[in-house]
């Protein structure tokens, strides 16, 4: 049994929050939002962290299947095995990705990939499947930010976010839109987004409790 395994075992879910940015633009419009929707965590007393996906270095999902023994990835061990308990620890979470091509961008597809671990499968055919993040009143903010104006553009970026999560068992209870956007930086003179982005902060806070 692994490290990572055997402290997984331990960790007890808090009323804390850690947020995630898709976004190989370091203090851009994603890191910004993200921010802001952390700052509203804060304003609730409720402790937060935050990475961006492009500062650590890890890999996509390989398909090994061996966390459906170890539940956890064991399969590959990088820059993501450190992040799987506070990952566990949070019962919030915030992912923002700006869109690339339609969809998330390649950080964020891997990172929701590689939270597959967190699966558990019987043996049934096709096979049925619980989460070992379920039932523990789990709550997500999920945001997205594209260039063009219609959400047809945004394409699936919202999607490729909230699903996996929810049905990793979290309650995605607010999700953040910012369209017209592209120069860094610029979403900060976005009053609406912004307050939005904070507001919903500080009901995710809340909604912890």
């Amino acid at each position: 049994m692994s490290i990572v395994t055997e402290n997984m075992r331990t960790i007890v879910p808090q009323n804390r929050v850690i947020g995630f940015s898709g976004s190989p633009r370091k203090n851009g419009n994603s890191d910004l939002l993200l921010q802001m929707i952390l700052s509203g965590v804060s304003q609730e007393q409720v402790s937060t962290e935050s990475w961006n996906l492009t500062d650590i270095q890890f890999s996509g999902c390989i398909g090994c299947e061996k966390c459906r023994r170890t539940k956890v990835c064991t399969g590959l061990l990088d820059g993501m095995s450190p992040l799987y308990p506070p990952v566990y620890r949070a019962k919030g979470l915030v992912l923002v990705s700006p869109t690339h091509n339609y969809n998330v961008t390649a950080w964020m597809k891997s990172f929701i990939d590689r939270l597959y671990c967190f699966y558990n499968f019987d043996n049934s055919r096709p096979r049925q499947w619980s989460s070992q993040l379920g039932n523990q009143g789990r709550k997500a903010i999920v945001a997205a930010i594209c260039e063009q104006e219609s959400p047809d553009d945004m394409g699936f970026t919202l999607d490729a976010m909230r699903r996996p999560l929810q049905a990793l068992g979290y309650e995605v209870i607010g999700e953040v839109t910012v369209f017209r956007i592209f120069d860094k930086g610029r979403v900060k003179n976005d009053e609406q987004a912004m307050t939005q982005a904070f507001e919903y902060g500080q009901r995710l806070a809340r909604s912890l409790g």
